[in-house]
């Protein structure tokens, strides 16, 4: 009898072990409350995003005549945001199903992309104050250095340099997914996985995330110093507030969105070796560096007057239809008492 007893006692605490290993798995994502605010949020970037980044690649590409490298810069930026924008309807599907149905290549690529979008748009931000820096302050020799080929080379060899990195993860011989019961996409995602190769992740995150800061705050110190002592009077009022603003705005959008999700990173891959998994503060974080594509509006906006006029008409469309209609009623009215006076005339 107590044998029987036992054996039963044994059965149950198996099934249950089997149990909460089969919940730890289908929880991998957090809780339902993250998974419905995380389905909110990327839906609201997702719109917002594509519909900003596609004004801009249509302004900054197409309508606008006169290039020159700032105008390059934010046609990649935008390349780039809407790169990564795009990957967001997958990770939805993934939310609200707790499945990823989508195969194995695909989760690396998208897991590389993660990766990636951060190290590129810090990369063109550096580019970017770099080129503030020659239009402020040496104005002389910018003019031969911020021209459209140059620009163009400078982002080409950002792009092969950020993609020459984040390609290697998609060929990672090791599966963290394998030891599921069930389709998950968790690759370089799992923090216990990354540190397999922190040294690599060190590497990575002082020549993607160090050094684009360190140019950027470069720049803006010597920017700084000499608006403060008048070395640029030179410059056009408008060139000057122009700058400022770029600059003010890369500084907000570099702190909000980029920084926190660094700084999580890097205590997390530090932290202990059995913290993995579902976290809030790197949720956080994450959402911040995701925000980031949808802010770089207000960086088209300060850079093109084209993109603002295409911004405030879409804004006001129902206006400007309003005083379409009221000038089509106008002239109609206008040209249906002119006819009745030629007629009156003619009588």
């Amino acid at each position: 009898m107590w044998d029987y007893l036992q054996f039963n006692m044994n059965v149950s605490l198996n099934s249950s072990n089997m149990s909460v290993e089969s919940l730890n798995l289908k929880t991998e994502q957090g809780p339902v409350e993250y998974r419905v605010a995380s389905l909110v949020f990327y839906s609201i970037v997702f719109t917002i995003g594509v519909i900003v980044n596609l004004t801009a690649l249509w302004v900054f590409a197409l309508t606008t005549k006169k290039r020159n490298s700032v105008t390059i810069h934010m046609i990649n930026v935008a390349l780039v945001d809407l790169t990564y924008i795009l990957l967001l309807p997958f990770r939805m599907v993934y939310l609200q199903q707790d499945y990823w149905p989508f195969g194995d290549i695909f989760c690396r690529v998208s897991a590389a992309l993660t990766i990636f979008y951060p190290s590129m748009a810090l990369w063109l931000f550096a580019l970017i104050s770099t080129d503030r820096y020659m239009a402020i302050v040496q104005p002389k020799h910018g003019k031969e250095l911020r021209n459209v080929p140059k620009a163009v080379v400078g982002t080409l060899g950002v792009w092969l340099m950020t993609l020459g990195s984040s390609v290697p993860l998609l060929f990672s011989e090791e599966d963290p997914d394998r030891i599921s019961n069930y389709t998950t996409c968790i690759k370089m995602q799992d923090i216990i996985y990354m540190r397999q190769d922190n040294v690599v992740n060190f590497v990575r995150l002082i020549f993607f995330f160090l050094v684009p800061i360190g140019i950027m705050i470069g720049c803006y110190v010597i920017i700084v110093d000499n608006l403060i002592h008048g070395r640029t009077s030179k410059l056009k009022p408008k060139v000057k507030q122009k700058s400022v603003r770029i600059i003010i705005t890369l500084i907000i959008q570099v702190l909000v969105c980029f920084v926190p999700f660094h700084i999580c990173l890097v205590l997390r891959l530090l932290g202990n070796s059995e913290d993995g998994g579902f976290n809030t503060w790197a949720v956080f974080t994450t959402f911040l560096m995701n925000l980031s594509t949808v802010l770089d509006i207000i960086l088209y906006y300060i850079v093109s007057k084209q993109f603002q006029d295409r911004v405030i008409s879409v804004i006001l469309y129902r206006n400007y239809l309003r005083s379409v209609r009221r000038k089509s009623r106008h002239t109609h009215t206008g040209s249906i008492r002119s006819l009745s006076n030629l007629t009156s005339a003619m009588i």
